[in-house]
């Protein structure tokens, strides 16, 4: 990355991460990433999946084959592949072996409803998906198949990715949690599609194609497609890397966050791949299978969000995990409570740094150093090569006045190319300034004189759920459907374990019966599990701005000060 005006920033000179800030990211495409990692560590385990490991070669392997299957099927450079997944080893090979074919992906939600799969489907152009059998991701998949353009569906047994004990115990106990493979032409079985042919050479520019389409939110609360360049990606991955002081060491990283969110993405696979490590991969988190796994495997690290934290400290067999492999943590997706930190830090002995990222920025702008000082409440210092600044609140083509919070913006090379399809959306998203442009995060902040960022306020109405956003104008949306709501606004409230939780305001058409439970009822069974509300509250009326709009702004204040 160019640095414009080194030194410019005082706080350079307190760099607490161990590499030096302005370190060089030479653009490198994810298939010669990986390649290069698979050459240097073939032999190693990449993926310990239940018990059952996956060396560098096999996977590797498995993507050259997938993407000579695709490339058989007529896929070119530029189609988009989406994956359907869970934390599952095909993903591995699926991710890669996509981009091998010149593909970009297109991450989606095991959560998404058949509705919200098919939409941003067709927004992505996806021509393949790829899937398990799992009976609660297959039959939303086959719907979506069914119901929109998308060309054909890839199925993984999921026995097939288990030891052969495991594999048979599902197939003999666990039939209900499966889901039968349809033999029709549109959906092909994973091992069918490998192909034992090399797949063709296709020549990428890192800087410039696209890997990933990673669906996020703004202001509008519309999903919108995060372009995300082979370059971004590999250089996120190695700017987290850099942050390790004992990076190159036995790196056992617990997979428990989400490949299909940005922040697992960058910190679970791209940045072990980075490292030579394993990732010890389980399906979903669930707080007692973590711990059996993390002693199983002597994990060094997990990342993941507050409410993971929480559900460990809550576990009951804490107290008898032996945690003494565990080195660090990362903690992101949603603020970090200081008291959480401290009970975690004292139950484990490891340290837990609190960081911070965007879709748009491919996972990682920022976090407090894994040695030395860690200033709770922050989100720490820049990554490597990652410049941040404040902006006037009000007006963003200015700086914030000196000594006051401003909205946060990056430069970095991780900063995203723009949005899919929504050139205006991008050019809304950045702020031009003489020395380039700066992406505008939304979140409003203050940055000391040693460069330590703290979040103060959040412009976007967006919800942090537990590490995931929701948009309130999307569960806004369903709720309006129901005959008896007449106005609805949702806003997020407190949660002590999720950060916190969706909750819907309605007034009702005249004379409608229903009640706020039966409301909760109706819009929860028909929106993901991250969108839940906790309650739907049934008022008179909804505070309106002066020209009659419904004022989100207005009601967040009221209910705080009713609290």
């Amino acid at each position: 990355m160019a640095v414009n005006n080194p030194g410019a920033e005082p706080w350079r000179a307190h760099y607490a991460h161990p590499r030096p800030w302005d370190m060089a990211f030479p653009a490198l495409s994810l298939p010669d990433f990986f390649a290069r990692s698979a050459a240097d560590h073939g032999d190693k385990p990449l993926v310990d999946f239940l018990g059952r490991r996956f060396s560098y070669s096999e996977l590797y392997s498995e993507a050259q084959a997938f993407a000579a299957g695709l490339q058989a099927l007529g896929v070119v450079k530029g189609d988009r592949i989406g994956l359907y997944l869970p934390n599952v080893p095909i993903y591995v090979s699926a991710y890669y072996g996509a981009m091998i074919a010149g593909a970009t992906v297109v991450n989606f939600s095991p959560l998404y409803t058949a509705q919200e799969l098919e939409a941003q489907v067709a927004d992505s152009g996806t021509r393949i998906l790829v899937t398990i059998d799992s009976s609660a991701l297959l039959p939303t998949a086959l719907k979506v198949l069914a119901g929109s353009a998308l060309e054909r569906l890839v199925v993984c047994p999921l026995a097939a990715m288990l030891s052969w004990s495991k594999g048979l115990a599902l197939r003999l106990v666990g039939r209900k949690s499966l889901s039968r493979i349809p033999a029709q032409p549109d959906v092909i079985r994973w091992g069918e599609l490998l192909s034992h042919d090399p797949p063709h050479p296709v020549t990428l520019d890192p800087d410039e194609d696209l890997a990933l389409l990673q669906y996020t939110g703004g202001t509008t609360g519309t999903p919108k497609g995060a372009m995300l360049t082979h370059q971004n990606l590999s250089a996120n991955a190695r700017q987290v890397a850099a942050i390790d002081p004992q990076a190159g060491a036995h790196d056992m990283i617990m997979g428990v966050l989400p490949l299909f969110h940005v922040f697992a993405n960058v910190c679970v696979l791209n940045r072990t791949v980075a490292n030579g490590g394993c990732i010890a991969m389980l399906p979903r988190f669930d707080a007692g299978q973590a711990l059996k796994t993390l002693v199983r495997v002597q994990a060094t690290a997990m990342p993941g969000v507050p409410t993971m934290y929480q559900a460990l400290l809550d576990h009951p067999d804490l107290g008898k995990t032996d945690f003494s492999s565990l080195r660090v943590c990362i903690s992101g997706g949603a603020p970090l409570p200081g008291p959480l930190k401290a009970r975690f830090e004292a139950a484990t002995g490891a340290r837990l740094v609190e960081g911070y990222g965007l879709t748009e920025t491919s996972g990682v702008v920022s976090t407090n150093p894994y040695e030395g000082e860690d200033r709770v409440g922050t989100i720490g210092q820049p990554l490597p090569a990652t410049r941040v600044r404040l902006l006037d609140k009000e007006d963003p083509a200015r700086d914030a006045p000196d000594g006051e919070p401003g909205e946060l913006a990056i430069q970095g090379p991780q900063v995203m190319r723009g949005y899919w399809r929504r050139p205006e959306a991008a050019l809304a998203a950045f702020a031009e300034r003489p020395n380039g442009r700066w992406l505008r995060t939304g979140d409003v902040a203050a940055i000391d004189a040693e460069g330590y960022v703290r979040i103060v306020d959040r412009i976007k109405d967006m919800i942090a759920v537990g590490g995931f956003k929701v948009f309130p104008s999307q569960v806004e949306a369903v709720i309006e459907e129901h005959p008896a709501v007449k106005e609805v606004l949702v806003i997020g409230m407190p949660d002590p374990y999720l950060g916190e939780v969706p909750r819907a305001y309605v007034t009702l058409n005249e004379g409608s019966p229903e009640t706020g439970t039966q409301l909760a009822d109706w819009l929860n069974s028909r929106v993901g599990k991250h969108e839940r509300v906790d309650s739907v509250v049934v008022r008179e009326s909804l505070p309106k701005t002066m020209i009659g709009k419904l004022d989100r702004k207005a009601l967040r204040a009221e209910v705080a000060q009713q609290a």
